[in-house]
């Protein structure tokens, strides 16, 4: 789960601009459940923000 974590940061750390978990998933070759629990956590560790809804990008 950890490496999940890290790939999905790394892709928006790269993409650089706000992303939907479905372009996150694409990007990341994970399933969009997945990815929206993986933000979660990351918005609750404060690596990821959520400018407007549904969309995020790290910090």
């Amino acid at each position: 789960m950890e490496d999940k974590v890290k790939l999905v940061l790394e892709v928006l750390k790269k993409e650089g601009k706000e992303m939907k978990t479905g372009e996150i998933a694409e990007k990341a070759g994970l399933e969009t459940k997945e990815v929206s629990k993986i933000i979660s956590q990351l918005k609750k560790a404060g690596k990821v923000e959520s400018p407007k809804r549904c969309y995020y990008k790290a910090k």
